[in-house]
């Protein structure tokens, strides 16, 4: 990993903790959090719905205030009108002024940035080819689609040439398409010198593009570091073995071998969790002169570690009920 070790964004013990009902029944949203953000990196925030993700991201861009704990951005309070001006933000359910232009839309957070004439005009026609959507510059937004949205509110989020982009949940409701072209922005945005912090419940797309994730589950932070450490991409887990034309008697000897065995016409698959399985399932197939159709080994992943994590979390809560 090539970033700089500086700390960019720092969250100390943060918590916040709401009221609800009729009767003030305190809820924590976000418990003691602790993470730092370097200088250069792409950053995932992980959890599920309702994790606090989006609670601390409000946080750190001063859209609430925390019940307890400090968060800073280039080491200023996060209410500093100078650390605020090198941050890009794209909320979850952003609300775009559907009845103007991409370069309507982005003349207007322009101006809010004091951004005016040619010198404006030249960065809405570079943002809008960085995303892709120069052929659209002059459609209204009640036209675009998901994917089209996501990527002219990530515009939005660059107009000002920040430092740091955080991205609350980006990739939320996009289709595989619309989820590449946001995964390539992304990478684009590193490669361009920026920093980058996303939050997302999609695992698949942090292991894909993160050198460092947070996951935090019911406001409390389970896992921390980076992605090869976390998931230890070395460790194979699982191998699983497809057959044809087995033999009901080779079929017999496979399963006493294999933590799960499933039968699909002369087709079997099997599931071991040891090379020795293998070796000896292999040995099966060669006696009764099978066909070996594959042979995969699954290796850790974020969405292991992620439900390891949530196992955990459940039994913690069953104990305390």
């Amino acid at each position: 990993m090539n970033v700089d070790s500086e700390q960019i964004v720092t969250v100390d013990h943060l918590s916040k903790i709401f009221k609800v009902g009729f009767w003030g029944r305190r809820v924590t949203a976000v418990d003691e959090l602790s993470l730092d953000v370097r200088r250069g990196e792409i950053y995932g925030f992980l959890g599920p719905n309702g994790a606090g993700k989006t609670t601390t991201i409000k946080m750190l861009m001063g859209l609430i205030y925390p019940s307890r704990g400090t968060a800073r951005l280039f080491g200023r309070p996060v209410g500093d009108q100078a650390a605020k001006a090198k941050v890009g933000f794209l909320p979850e359910s952003p609300y775009f002024y559907d009845y103007l232009t991409s370069r309507e839309f982005l003349r207007f957070y322009g101006h809010l940035f004091g951004l005016l004439g040619a010198t404006l005009d030249k960065r809405i026609d570079e943002l809008l080819e960085l995303v892709g959507m120069t052929h659209a510059r002059d459609l209204q937004l009640r036209k675009f689609s998901k994917g089209m949205l996501q990527r002219v509110g990530i515009a939005q989020a660059l107009i000002n040439d920040p430092e740091l982009v955080i991205l609350d949940e980006p990739m939320s409701g996009l289709d595989p398409i619309g989820r590449k072209e946001v995964r390539d922005l992304i990478v684009r945005l590193k490669e361009s010198g920026k920093t980058v912090m996303f939050s997302s419940h999609i695992l698949h797309d942090a292991e894909l593009l993160c050198d460092r994730v947070a996951m935090i589950m019911k406001g409390k932070l389970v896992a921390c570091g980076q992605v090869s450490e976390l998931i230890d991409h070395g460790t194979t887990q699982e191998v699983e073995m497809v057959v044809d034309r087995l033999s009901p008697e080779g079929i017999e000897e496979l399963r006493p071998l294999a933590i799960k065995t499933l039968l699909h016409g002369e087709r079997v698959m099997a599931i071991f969790g040891s090379q020795r399985q293998v070796d000896e399932a292999l040995d099966v197939l060669r006696v009764h002169k099978a066909k070996l159709v594959s042979l995969i080994p699954h290796k850790a992943s974020l969405e292991d570690l992620f439900i390891r994590k949530a196992q955990g979390v459940q039994q913690v809560v069953e104990v305390h009920a």
